[in-house]
């Protein structure tokens, strides 16, 4: 894997991928707590697929989901980046601010903390005017992060996800939105 962008909070480094993040991201995406919004757990192969999709959106982007690890300690708790959104919905083209951490680094304000470092870069660096974030109506913990870092609600904008089965109770999407002014403001 290679070097790229790496962004730092008081707590955090957001970095890109290293090998040794395969085996703990594995179990994060096998834990049924952290899967609970999601269709399904992910599998070892899955999960490092995602990896390498990561990894291959930084070189085809610059930008990406980064590896967030705790920079006291060096311990990887999950990822938090950005992402074009890769589905037809009528708000894309989008770029998504997006997070997933391990259970135990939950309640820490970790994930508010992360996703700011990665407005930042989206606003200052990249030079978006807006991103958004999505997540089921009953994703009662990734909307609260959403409003920790001055996102707004578009209930115009709600979707059902064409990645998720028909019928499945997490089809419905919320959609939520900062832009560049918004994100000055805040």
């Amino acid at each position: 894997m290679t070097e790229g962008p790496e962004l730092t909070t008081e707590r955090l480094l957001l970095r890109r991928w290293r090998e040794s993040d395969r085996a703990p991201f594995a179990a994060m995406n096998a834990d049924p707590a952290v899967m609970e919004h999601f269709v399904n757990p992910l599998s070892e192969a899955d999960s490092d697929a995602f990896v390498d999709r990561m990894e291959a959106g930084f070189e085809r982007d610059g930008f990406g989901l980064w590896a967030v690890e705790v920079r006291e300690t060096g311990d990887f708790i999950g990822l938090t980046g950005l992402s074009p959104v890769g589905f037809d919905a009528p708000f894309v083209p989008a770029v998504e601010v997006g997070w997933r951490l391990a259970h135990h680094a939950w309640g820490r304000g970790y994930a508010p903390e992360a996703a700011r470092a990665a407005l930042t870069f989206a606003f200052e660096t990249v030079g978006l005017t807006e991103v958004v974030s999505f997540t089921a109506p009953v994703n009662e913990r990734s909307q609260s992060v959403m409003r920790k870092i001055g996102m707004r609600r578009d209930p115009d904008g709600d979707f059902d996800h064409p990645r998720v089965p028909e019928g499945h109770p997490i089809r419905w999407h919320v959609l939520w939105r900062i832009t560049v002014d918004d994100w000055r403001t805040a």
